[in-house]
């Protein structure tokens, strides 16, 4: 008995001498994901992520300007610009959420089951609340081009709580706005929030979330660990119940 029990000594004294920290860069929505699957990842590898969340805007620029970090989770468009900063191998893509919308718990749920519906919701609210497009988040730049499309953008950006990062939700749960319009993953993450529903299909919008590795990163290895465990058939229950689907 005592000669593999001195393996398994070996074995937890090698993953230990071979855990790293992962500095992990997150755009808002995958975040949920990211903490929710944590706990398992550090216990199953060793390693440990210290995870730091932005808009995608403001993650391509605090990755241009030089910030280290070992991993980033963001949309592959907001990743091309930074190829020279990342690992020479294509973005993995591990994720997709698409927006919807919220309101207070209690209050009223407003329809939105058509195009037409949502339009006359988002006119005729109070103030509407969603990511500050100013800010990079690709909800809010979204839906500031379909407000210009359909020539209502100059009435709701004068009702609008602009957020410049993180949790909408949370403007229609301090009486900040009457309606909150983000990712679903991140309504999800609000408890005092109730999500309405998904945007109807003919407008809906959904943003993939891929990793990729820093080139000047050490710690390459875990970092694809990180991958493996978000793409593994266990993984799938946490998407599904933070809102997101496989891309």
């Amino acid at each position: 008995m005592k000669k593999p029990l001195a393996a398994l000594a070996c074995l937890a004294a090698a993953q230990i001498a071979s855990a790293v920290e992962l500095k992990v860069l997150s755009a808002g929505a995958f975040k949920p994901v990211l903490v929710a699957l944590q706990p398992a990842f550090e216990q199953q590898t060793g390693h440990k992520l210290v995870i730091e969340n932005d808009t995608a805007g403001a993650l391509q620029k605090r990755i241009a300007g030089g910030e280290a970090f070992d991993v980033v989770f963001s949309s592959p468009a907001s990743l091309q610009p930074l190829a020279a900063k990342l690992a020479n191998e294509p973005p993995v893509p591990l994720a997709k959420v698409a927006i919807g919308v919220a309101v207070k718990r209690g209050a009223p749920l407003p329809d939105i089951s058509t195009v037409d519906a949502f339009r006359n919701v988002v006119v005729q609210a109070k103030s509407v609340a969603y990511i500050d497009p100013a800010a990079g988040g690709s909800s809010g730049i979204y839906l500031d081009r379909l407000f210009e499309r359909w020539g209502i953008a100059p009435q709701v950006r004068a009702k609008a709580v602009l957020v410049p990062g993180g949790l909408v939700a949370m403007r229609v749960v301090d009486g900040q706005a009457d309606v909150a319009i983000h990712q679903i993953s991140e309504i999800l993450a609000v408890p005092e929030a109730v999500l309405v529903g998904p945007l109807p299909a003919e407008i809906q919008n959904y943003t993939v979330y891929a990793g990729a590795v820093a080139a000047q990163s050490a710690n390459a290895a875990a970092a694809r660990q990180l991958f493996d465990a978000l793409r593994s058939p266990a993984t799938a229950g946490i998407l599904q119940s933070k809102g997101m689907q496989a891309p």
